[in-house]
């Protein structure tokens, strides 16, 4: 059964179909949306991480060497080691000879002095404000022991975030015969965990202009910092086998997108072209408001439960980006695993909201359980039979 519901939302006037089904498969993809301003990039993708809403795609699975955009996966292992207590900033780790011969100087570097000690937090900073190879290595070695050590937890982190496309075989992206790999599709989810996981060490270690280390200033090359409103990460990466590539965020009250860019073949067309997708993508679309907060908006089945179904409920405020100048129905629906099985916990997630605008990729937006469901017992198991049974 599908409810329907209008709702004149700011100047647009959308019609909401609602409907609760279980899981079925994926949804047939709606059409191609308008190009956005880029013509030089063998890999572009946009996506507002708070609607959860693809914004423009292209070969957004299709694997790529990262080059010193992985830097940004080691930066995230550590920001998950401070927050389980494994790893403090004022944590010293040193560099070993072996280690200072084959990174010092090699690309871009902090200058590490040889057989000297240097604090986790200045290790972090110089990793992602000035692509410190040789940094990467020794929060690598100083903290997991070994850079394999600290690529499997690499690895392991990057199959918890869903990065199915993706393998780390070095903590700084230099090149290593393609043995290192990721997708666009994966590095936002990437961004994702970054931002909304870690936002204290998100803001305290990116989006700096530059860095003072060691009698040196060098600056970021992050193309929208300083330049685009609301930037404030995340990393750039090239090597001639990679191209010039581009992982970057910017956010605009309590929006925030994150951008992909790859393949491209001068620094200048990343500059231009990051600044003008970003801009594209706050600019080209009016956001509606759709659901409030810990907003209800459906019941799911639940089997062997002392209730027989449990209400869902949003875990954010919802809002969809439509694109400017199409007044278009938007599609919401519940989709679920279903009949899900007890027990279930309170603010659990147990569902997910697929919501579609036309002409765009769906949106995907997690429901929790608004209430705890006991596992049935006895009784409750015959009476929910005998009503099965019945209806």
């Amino acid at each position: 059964m599908i409810a329907k519901l209008s709702n004149c939302l700011g100047a647009a006037c959308l019609t909401l179909a609602l409907a609760v089904v279980p899981y079925s498969g994926s949804a047939q993809k709606p059409g191609a949306q308008e190009m956005p301003p880029i013509d030089e990039a063998a890999i572009a993708y946009l996506i507002d991480i708070t609607s959860g809403q693809v914004l423009h795609a292209r070969n957004a699975d299709r694997r790529f060497v990262p080059a010193s955009i992985t830097k940004v996966m080691t930066a995230y292992v550590a920001f998950e080691l401070m927050q389980e207590g494994k790893l403090k900033p004022d944590q010293m780790v040193q560099i070993t000879p072996e280690t200072w011969r084959a990174w010092n100087g090699k690309g871009s570097t902090m200058w590490l002095d040889t057989e000297t000690s240097t604090r986790v937090e200045d290790l972090l900073t110089g990793i992602v404000t000035v692509s410190a190879n040789d940094a990467s290595v020794v929060l690598a070695e100083g903290v997991a022991g070994s850079v394999p050590e600290w690529t499997a937890m690499m690895n392991a982190k990057a199959r918890s975030l869903g990065m199915f496309g993706s393998h780390f075989a070095t903590p700084n992206g230099w090149p290593d015969d393609g043995r290192t790999f990721t997708t666009a599709r994966d590095l936002a989810k990437l961004a994702e965990a970054v931002t909304t996981r870690h936002p204290k060490s998100f803001r305290h270690y990116f989006g700096r202009a530059e860095f003072p280390w060691n009698g040196i200033t060098q600056i970021n090359r992050d193309p929208l910092i300083g330049r685009v409103e609301g930037a404030d990460g995340l990393k750039t990466g090239y090597t001639n086998e990679a191209g010039f590539g581009f992982l970057g965020t910017a956010k605009r009250g309590d929006q925030r997108l994150v951008m992909v860019l790859a393949g491209m073949d001068r620094n200048s067309s990343r500059a231009r072209l990051s600044r003008e997708f970003m801009e594209w993508g706050f600019a080209a679309f009016d956001r509606q408001s759709l659901l409030k907060k810990a907003q209800v908006v459906g019941r799911a089945k639940v089997q062997n439960g002392a209730e027989q179904t449990v209400a869902v409920r949003t875990d954010r405020t919802v809002r969809v980006n439509v694109p400017k100048g199409r007044t278009r129905d938007v599609t919401m629906t519940i989709r679920y695993n279903g009949p899900l099985r007890a027990p279930i916990a309170k603010g659990a997630r147990v569902a997910t909201l697929e919501i579609v605008v036309p002409g765009m990729d769906e949106a995907r937006i997690p429901l929790l359980a608004d209430a705890d469901v006991e596992q049935a017992g006895v009784f409750d198991r015959l009476w929910n039979g005998l009503v099965g049974w019945v209806t």
